[in-house]
Formats: C-alpha cells, sequence, structure tokens
C-alpha cells in the first residue's frame, strides 16, 4: 500500500515521502496514529505541485545569489581603523564588521556568518574575502581598511 507519511517515522521516511508499507503496518500503525494517509490522485498531485514549487524557489534563490555575487565583482566596502602614532593598527576588523559596513555602504544584507576570514584582518590594505552565498556558489568581495585620521 503507498502512503504519505504525515510526520517522520524512524525506519520508514521523512515527511511529506511516498512509501510502500504492508496493509497491516498502515492500518493498525500509521493511520490510528495520524502519522501517515493513502495515496489518492489529489494527494499525488499536491506532492508533484509542491516539489516542483520547492525547485522553482530554489532557482530564484541561486540566480539571486549569481547576481549578488557579479555585484561583488564591482565593489570595494571600505572600512576606517584606528592606528597609532607609529602607524600600527589597533584591533582588528571581524567579518561582523564588513558585513555592517557592506550594509552600509551598498544596501546589501549579508549573514556575517556567510563571510568567510581565515583570521581575523589585522593590517591596512586592500583583501578579497570569500563570501558563501549558496551552496557552490561564493562571491569575492573587495575590502579597503584604511586608517582614521
Amino acid at each position: 500500500m503507498k502512503v504519505l507519511l504525515l510526520q517522520d517515522v524512524k525506519g520508514q521516511g521523512k515527511k511529506d515521502e511516498i512509501i510502500n508499507v504492508s496493509d497491516g503496518y498502515a492500518r493498525n500503525f500509521l493511520f490510528p496514529k495520524n502519522l501517515a494517509c493513502v495515496v489518492d490522485a489529489k494527494i499525488l498531485n499536491d506532492v508533484k505541485n509542491k516539489e516542483a514549487a520547492k525547485k522553482r524557489r530554489e532557482e530564484l534563490e541561486k540566480q539571486a545569489a549569481k547576481d549578488t555575487a557579479a555585484k561583488f565583482e564591482s565593489i570595494v566596502v571600505k572600512l576606517y581603523a584606528k592606528s597609532g602614532s607609529d602607524g600600527k593598527f589597533f584591533g582588528s576588523v571581524t567579518s561582523k564588521e564588513i558585513a555592517e559596513a557592506l550594509a552600509a555602504q551598498f544596501g546589501i544584507e549579508i549573514d556575517k556568518r556567510k563571510i568567510v576570514l581565515p583570521d581575523a584582518i589585522k593590517a591596512f590594505g586592500t583583501y578579497s574575502v570569500d563570501v558563501k552565498l549558496y551552496p557552490e556558489i561564493v562571491g569575492k568581495l573587495n575590502v579597503l581598511i584604511a586608517s582614521k585620521e
């Protein structure tokens, strides 16, 4: 018997999966506990529509990530940091500061956890920073650290 799982069932499958189970297991365990329902044409059509909508949403998110990565090629985020009399850098620049500066200067909201810094930036100069926008899509963001006079 084909059933649609309404909840995760250990050893059988995840929610919204269509699986084959024995008639007795379905009637005596899955149906009384509202863990599954019988698959008919309407439910099969609904599942196909949900899958198509999910695929379309993923394609839109992937395209948006590609567009954002293309924007990163042409922009430079400028950050200013304090320096001592000998030109040494105080503290460090973190991914949180880069994300805030990107939002303030260009209006692009990126989660700080998506910005990949091998180490905190502790010197003046220009850096190329990776930003994970989507699985398999990584943008290169240019960051300029200058002295605050």
